[in-house]
């Protein structure tokens, strides 16, 4: 039996959804899903909302395995089997690579982008035309105060954009969403949950950790913090969605 989400989860998505008109009548979805919770949580939300939203759209599901040594993601196949959704699960010796071409590179930052290239090609291989993506709030946050902390510039995730080529979309429909409400909610459904589903990332405190540790350590003084960045990060995240990024 599919696991109904909780009310503020899927009013959060929703409203993330209309606000930034990420999903439209006859659109077909690809969500990429790498086996944590949050990702799990937004096929689940996703496959939600197809039956109940007053508007039609198709909802597949890819996987791009990095070839992280300790990171099996293999589980995933037969779990989407028994969901029925279309399922493409993609190898990549992305580690391989990644040790002859990092250079100056973050491996972090080395696998999101060929994994995201990918992604993009399993999707215009199989006719989807919108990528989804499954960070939320707090991965928004932390990604602001390491742009400008670090960088000097005021970026982070945009909540909708066109890519480059301008074939495909890109949505982030959890922008709202807490990731503590994607931890209970995937512990509450009994998700399949990965563990550690990015090794590689774990293995040493990164920058991202530090901002998380920051903030929890900032919103325990101010309740109000995430709201308060959300605010702030308003003009960041783009309103036009035919815009590049």
């Amino acid at each position: 039996m599919q696991p109904i989400p909780p009310r503020p989860l899927l009013r959060l998505t929703g409203r993330a959804i209309s606000d930034y008109d990420m999903i439209r009548a006859g659109d077909r979805v690809l969500l990429a899903v790498s086996g944590g919770k949050d990702s799990l949580g937004l096929l689940q939300v996703l496959r939600h909302l197809q039956k109940k939203a007053p508007l039609t759209f198709d909802l597949g599901v890819a996987t791009v395995d990095p070839g992280i040594d300790g990171f099996d993601p293999a589980p995933l196949i037969s779990y989407m089997e028994s969901l029925g959704v279309p399922y493409f699960y993609e190898r990549q010796a992305i580690a391989a690579r990644a040790q002859a071409t990092l250079g100056n590179d973050s491996f972090c930052s080395y696998c999101a982008r060929m994994r995201r290239g990918t992604l993009y090609r399993v999707a215009r291989d199989h006719g989807y035309n919108v990528l989804a993506l499954a960070q939320h709030l707090d991965d928004i946050a932390e990604s602001f105060l390491m742009s400008a902390f670090h960088a000097g510039t005021l970026h982070t995730m945009r909540a909708h954009y066109r890519v480059d080529a301008g074939d495909l979309r890109v949505i982030r429909p959890f922008i709202y969403v807490r990731e503590r409400q994607l931890r209970d909610f995937a512990r509450a459904a009994a998700l399949p949950v990965i563990p550690d589903n990015c090794p590689a990332c774990f293995r040493k405190p990164t920058e991202r950790a530090a901002m998380k540790a920051l903030l929890a350590a900032e919103e325990a003084r101010h309740k109000d913090l995430f709201r308060n960045l959300l605010s702030a990060v308003r003009p960041l995240l783009g309103a036009d969605p035919s815009s590049r990024g």
